[in-house]
């Protein structure tokens, strides 16, 4: 039986010539059969591949060998096949979107939240001066988030920078800041500390390395995950799922796109539902010509790359 890996990293680190590097690496990955998604800028990587355990042995151990990114913290995960269906390199302005591209006032490699190993975080959480700040988009925390944690009503983090605000309120506060691999954590964190919070941290590998090292106690629900599998368990401790679904309110931890194409929304809904409408998120989006068939899992690819298996 074949084993595959997903691999979840990436790595704030100067990037000359980053355009050709994007051009390059997709080379060099498609070389090892793998498939997924890396965003390459001027400040870093920041990937999700998979493919065989050879193959994702081979990338990180090119990663690691080339000094620049040779700190990369992998969160390695086994599934049963590929979490992607072909591999995308992309070049842009930034490995995670913010907005905040002004080096004088953010640089993760210069200033940052304190980062905290999964069992420092584990203890601290409890404890009565410290605020725990989920930087995460509303259809991710909405999923699964920690016991007691301060969410905000963003659609992306690149809406974060106009919340600072509403946390003014915990500035007396330890802020432990957490996300889905500590990637968004990195900035945020940085923007706090500019705005004149004094005690930050971050989950360092962010909520999948907790729930790897911690047994993702009083993680409440599932974690989303930019890939096919959509969302996985992170809680082997007090598991409990908080999400609903968006059309009964029954309790559901499936979430899904919905099957119209033009609103693609990611939300949580129960299979009664799914059924119903289709998997649509309304009965309008149901009416849409270019409605695709839903088959379960409300999750929509294009034609698969083949995995070279080795056999």
């Amino acid at each position: 039986m074949t084993t595959y890996q997903t691999l979840l990293y990436y790595c704030y680190s100067p990037i000359a010539n980053a355009e050709q590097f994007a051009t390059d690496h997709l080379a060099f990955c498609k070389s090892l059969n793998l498939v997924g998604r890396i965003i390459v800028a001027d400040e870093g990587l920041n990937g999700t591949v998979s493919g065989t355990k050879e193959s994702c042995e081979a990338y990180m151990a090119a990663i690691r060998a080339d000094e620049r990114f040779a700190k990369t913290d992998f969160k390695i995960d086994n599934v049963s096949e590929p979490s992607f269906i072909k591999m995308h390199c992309r070049y842009k302005s930034e490995i995670v979107h913010s907005g905040l591209r002004d080096p004088n006032i953010i640089d993760p490699n210069k200033q940052t939240g304190k980062h905290l190993e999964p069992a420092e975080f584990q203890k601290m959480i409890d404890q009565e001066d410290v605020v725990i700040l989920d930087v995460r988009s509303n259809y991710e925390h909405n999923l699964g988030k920690f016991k007691n944690a301060v969410t905000l009503d963003i659609e992306n983090f690149r809406d974060f920078p106009d919340k600072i605000n509403e946390l003014a309120q915990y500035k007396d506060k330890k802020v432990l800041t957490y996300c889905t691999g500590g990637i968004k954590c990195e900035k945020a964190s940085a923007l706090l500390l500019h705005h004149g919070f004094s005690d930050v941290y971050q989950l360092h590998g962010g909520i999948i390395k907790y729930g790897k090292e911690a047994g993702g106690e009083d993680f409440e629900g599932k974690c989303y995950v930019f890939d096919n599998r959509i969302a996985v368990d992170v809680n082997t401790v007090n598991p409990k799922i908080v999400s609903t679904c968006r059309n009964c309110g029954t309790i559901t931890p499936k979430m899904i796109n919905c099957a119209n194409p033009e609103c693609n929304e990611h939300f949580t809904q129960c299979d009664a539902c799914g059924e119903e409408l289709q998997g649509c998120c309304s009965v309008a989006c149901t009416t849409n010509p270019r409605k695709r068939v839903y088959d379960g899992t409300g999750y929509y690819v294009k034609v698969p790359q083949p995995i070279n298996t080795g056999k």
